[in-house]
């Protein structure tokens, strides 16, 4: 006992008491901000290898956005990556920053269907699937339960079997191989059920968009209830994003 209560005093808590207001370290890219300097349009465009950058007006696209910063490093004067990291949404329209813009990507209540804060607000069963994923939105997804951020004392939990969950998670960006066996996953979880797209793969397939090797229909036939971008994802992005999703609301 005595020597579990001096690695106490030493190593501090390790788990962070409010996942909705801590702060990240510095280092951490999130929601970038583009002031309306004058720059060289057409080089802050071709830097970007996801075609996340659009003009008129200059904005990014987060859904397709790898979170690579050198948009930033080559135009610190334009572009900017702030540390909020609440920048999941509900509406694919929302992750598209603009020139000027310094909003808060938040989630439209309206696009959120009655029956799931009736059903999941005090908790939630989730299976993830792997679409071609390459295991680093996985990896922030298992951290998303460990003793740092501990998702599960919300009540929000993964779990192996499709039959006990409320819902889905995909990372990846839905290869041919995998389009099948998501799809099999996701009929085997009963009614309702939700629909998460974890990293900028899952969102719009990242630099593998328009491969041959890709089957993204599955997006086509069914709602999506939150996008989750990064690359990687951060834990608090989902978190916070699962959080806002499921909470009840008054009226």
């Amino acid at each position: 006992m005595i020597g579990n209560i001096k690695i106490l005093m030493h190593q501090g808590k390790q788990y962070i008491p409010d996942v909705t207001t801590t702060e990240v370290p510095g280092i951490f890219r999130g929601r970038p901000e583009i002031s309306t300097e004058p720059v060289d349009s057409i080089a802050l465009v071709d830097l970007c290898p996801t075609d996340a950058i659009r003009l008129n007006p200059v904005q990014i696209d987060l859904g397709k956005c790898v979170f690579c910063g050198e948009c930033a490093f080559a135009f610190p004067e334009k572009i900017k990556f702030t540390l909020d990291y609440k920048i999941a949404t509900n509406q694919r329209e929302s992750l598209i920053v603009k020139e000027g813009e310094y909003n808060n990507i938040i989630l439209n209540p309206d696009l959120i269907r009655e029956e799931i804060a009736k059903y999941f607000s005090g908790s939630l069963k989730l299976r993830q699937v792997s679409a071609g994923g390459d295991n680093s939105c996985e990896l922030e997804l298992n951290a998303c339960g460990n003793v740092n951020f501990d998702m599960g004392r919300f009540g929000i939990e993964f779990v192996a079997s499709p039959r006990h969950a409320d819902g889905i998670v995909i990372t990846g960006p839905i290869t041919e191989n995998m389009a099948e066996p998501l799809q099999i996953c996701y009929d085997a979880i009963p009614h309702p059920k939700i629909i998460i797209l974890a990293g900028t793969d899952a969102i719009s397939g990242g630099i593998f968009a328009g491969s041959p090797a890709l089957n993204r229909s599955f997006l086509n036939n069914h709602k999506i209830d939150l996008y989750v971008p990064g690359n990687p994802i951060h834990p608090l992005t989902f978190i916070n994003g699962v959080l806002e999703l499921i909470r009840k609301r008054k009226g």
